[in-house]
């Protein structure tokens, strides 16, 4: 019976994967990742006994201790990366704001610039006795 509920687990991982990767919910650089843990599981459902051989290969009592240190091995990568991922867009929205800043500065500046001539040409427009140069 778990072997079944592990496939439907890989199977499920997959589908929503795929389906989040067509709806554009989902990039493709983390698609991979999750395709590959989706792939995973659905080897493990289907080959059991290949959990048996990696526990006995690398020297683990029981299974369950292997599946919980790989997953949370894989969490902890999975956490590392998204810091990662968190302070490059920190950056880049501190340099994005910044030069938002200075392009609404320098606009500021302009519309200033442009009142000033605006200001000094009214008069000489409305003044009928002034001459036009």
């Amino acid at each position: 019976m778990i072997v079944f509920v592990g496939i439907a687990l890989a199977l499920v991982i997959l589908v929503i994967v795929v389906w989040m990767l067509l709806a554009r919910r989902l990039r493709e650089k983390y698609a991979v990742m999750w395709l590959l843990i989706g792939f995973a599981v659905l080897i493990l459902g289907v080959f059991p006994q290949l959990l048996l051989w990696l526990t006995s290969a690398l020297g683990v009592q029981v299974p369950a201790n292997l599946l919980f240190a790989l997953a949370i091995v894989l969490l902890l990568g999975v956490s590392l990366h998204l810091s990662w991922e968190l302070s490059q867009a920190e950056d880049e929205i501190r340099r994005v704001a910044e030069e938002a800043a200075i392009s609404r500065a320098e606009i500021e500046r302009l519309d200033a610039r442009i009142d000033e001539i605006q200001a000094r040409q009214s008069p000489q427009e409305h003044d009928p006795g002034s001459t036009s140069r």
